[in-house]
């Protein structure tokens, strides 16, 4: 008799197994994609989880608590891109890992249910490296890894509706190891802030008011109308001390700073410093009604 319950579930696989099969042969392969194992089996009992699983190149995880699962990955992130034995051509090999926080149907050592297909899902998106999840597992995290999760995309789920936020867990920072950057940081902090102007409107971005979304739906906190400008464009975050445009449309943000230099971002960030115009899908004009104006200050 199957028990509902509700999990955090992790996926992570070998980003390219096929690729070292072909450059390094059958048994040097083998022993790599090994170690990988090892390793997310290990970082996953050390975390209280359990292993369900293993498929190839592929683990499939539960664990009782969402920070648990971060915990998890991020360890999984740190030991294998530092495994001496883990090299490529002199690169590491990378794994990528995805993680939903749900209701699952817990049979004969087994989970079932939409979490595990959403989890399964969510690694697919990821990149190599890279840990993505959901917007239900951040509600389920505490402050501290909360804060180190920010919305990159939203992504259809086979079977449901709606679609998916997706957020990338900022694993690599100082942060997420200690989970006290307040205080590795008294006594030399600054303060930043960026202010937005478009047309007649003016949005702040600072430690009262730390994130802002742009876009053409009107449920943004600055609505720019326009072809090229997809409903949930790009969003302002201010993440310890910067200021980093995250862009999240299918055109792509412009930014050219007022020195004249010109970046591009799409689905990636960027930080923002100094004065500049920022064009959603466009080049920004100076006298285009779609323009942004921002200047960051310190404070």
């Amino acid at each position: 008799m199957g028990k509902d319950i509700e999990l955090a579930i992790l996926f992570a696989d070998v980003v390219g197994s096929t690729r070292l099969y072909e450059l390094m042969g059958d048994l040097r392969a083998r022993d790599m994609v090994s170690i990988c194992i090892d390793v997310m089996r290990s970082a996953t009992e050390q975390r209280h989880g359990t292993v369900i699983k293993t498929m190839g190149d592929e683990v499939m995880a539960t664990f009782p608590s969402a920070d648990e699962a971060l915990n998890a990955a991020a360890q999984m992130q740190q030991q294998i891109s530092a495994h001496a034995q883990l090299k490529v051509d002199g690169q590491p090999v990378a794994i990528r890992i995805g993680c939903h926080f749900g209701p699952v149907v817990l049979e004969s050592r087994d989970v079932f249910g939409s979490t595990v297909h959403t989890a399964n899902r969510m690694t697919s998106q990821a990149k190599a490296g890279q840990v993505i999840t959901t917007a239900a597992t951040v509600d389920h995290l505490s402050p501290e890894w909360r804060a180190n999760c920010r919305l990159i995309d939203t992504a259809p789920i086979k079977g449901q509706g709606n679609e998916v936020q997706l957020y990338e867990v900022l694993w690599q920072t100082e942060d997420v190891t200690s989970m006290v950057p307040a205080i590795a940081l008294k006594g030399r902090q600054v303060a930043a802030r960026l202010r937005l102007r478009w047309l007649d409107q003016e949005v702040v971005v600072d430690d009262q008011r730390p994130s802002v979304t742009i876009g053409r739906a009107e449920d943004n906190d600055l609505v720019v109308k326009g072809n090229l400008i997809s409903r949930l464009h790009a969003r302002i975050e201010l993440s310890r001390n910067k200021l980093v445009l995250i862009d999240q449309s299918t055109n792509g943000t412009f930014v050219q700073t007022q020195g004249g230099e010109e970046s591009f971002v799409r689905r990636d960030s960027l930080q923002l410093k100094g004065e500049g115009m920022i064009g959603l899908g466009r080049l920004p004009e100076p006298d285009s009604a779609q323009t942004i104006r921002f200047t960051s200050e310190t404070v």
